[in-house]
């Protein structure tokens, strides 16, 4: 089992679930999740001789929650992530995996900083190198300029989404996680108004798929009561500083050996239908990417295809 403590990173002290003896595989999750969101692929991985340490990002579960918005910039998350492997791996540099926006943390990482990272697995998101404009030029030019909501561009005035979804968290995470899941109906995440709220439009599933239990729900809603979504929702609020942290490193490659999975039904794999062939675009800015594609599989990756995830991380582990 797991083990939850607390270490400090350096700017902030972080909650990371450890398990296993070996080298050091660091798992990053994303929004709206913790951890919790790796826990079938920690035993797994740690039974193979490595040290897993998956991490409640900074502003979720049981990490530091630091209220300034610029404190959730990529260059902090990943400063988190260097500080993790020197605390926990001083003498050898780490292995990275993450999901979501725990997928850009971990390549950009890696990007950055090859030195404390030899390799690096995304789930969902692909990598597309250093960005060429802030992602908030891309969305509202495609979704907002058209007067269509855009999920991040709901996501950008704090308190907005705050106001909205806090009040009722079991209603929220239900909506949200079972809405973009593979088992999802087509059009269950609608096209609506850009003035639209988040929830507008998203219904209520009859029943929870099979991968999503009310424990699990139960152990979501337990993390956000006590934290709320401010700091998870501020990484939403960091396109500028990331694109002006980042793209000075344009035409940079990606080196270190690299793994992405996606899913057929996940709309983040695509980056919202702008890339037809993920692993193809990703070859361009990571040319060692190996790169699977889960027929039918949502946005929840790991937790959606738990045996698939663990058994392509595993073998893809084991190759290094």
């Amino acid at each position: 089992m797991a083990e939850l403590r607390r270490i400090d990173v350096g700017e902030v002290t972080l909650r990371v679930a450890i398990e296993g003896a070996g080298p050091l595989v660091i798992m990053v999750h994303g929004f709206p999740e913790s951890w919790y969101s790796w826990r079938h692929q920690i035993g797994p991985i740690a039974a193979a001789g490595y040290t897993v340490a998956a991490i409640d990002v900074r502003g979720y579960g049981g990490s530091d929650k630091p209220e300034d918005i610029g404190a959730y910039a990529m260059e902090r998350l990943v400063g988190d992530l260097i500080g993790l492997r020197n605390a926990l791996s001083p003498d050898a540099p780490a292995i990275l995996v993450g999901h979501d926006w725990g997928a850009p943390i971990v390549w950009n990482s890696a990007f950055v900083h090859p030195d404390q990272f030899r390799a690096v697995a995304g789930l969902s998101v692909p990598f597309s190198g250093a960005p060429a404009r802030p992602f908030t030029e891309v969305f509202r030019e495609k979704f907002t300029s058209k007067g269509l909501f855009f999920y991040q561009e709901y996501f950008q005035q704090p308190g907005r989404a705050e106001v909205e979804l806090e009040p009722d968290l079991r209603r929220f995470l239900t909506l949200f996680l079972t809405s973009i899941s593979g088992e999802a109906p087509d059009g269950a995440w609608p096209v609506k108004p850009v003035d639209a709220l988040l929830l507008d439009g998203l219904q209520a599933p009859s029943a929870l798929p099979a991968w999503l239990t009310e424990a699990d729900l139960d152990f979501y809603v337990g993390e956000f009561a006590t934290g709320g979504l401010r700091g998870p929702l501020n990484r939403y609020r960091n396109h500028e500083a990331d694109y002006a942290w980042l793209s000075p490193l344009a035409g940079r490659k990606l080196a270190q050996p690299a793994l992405y999975i996606g899913g057929t039904r996940d709309p983040a794999s695509t980056l919202f239908g702008q890339v037809a062939d993920p692993v193809a675009m990703m070859r361009h800015f990571a040319p060692s990417v190996e790169g699977h594609m889960l027929a039918g599989c949502g946005h929840w990756t790991q937790q959606e295809r738990p045996a698939e995830v663990t058994a392509l991380l595993l073998d893809w582990l084991s190759r290094l």
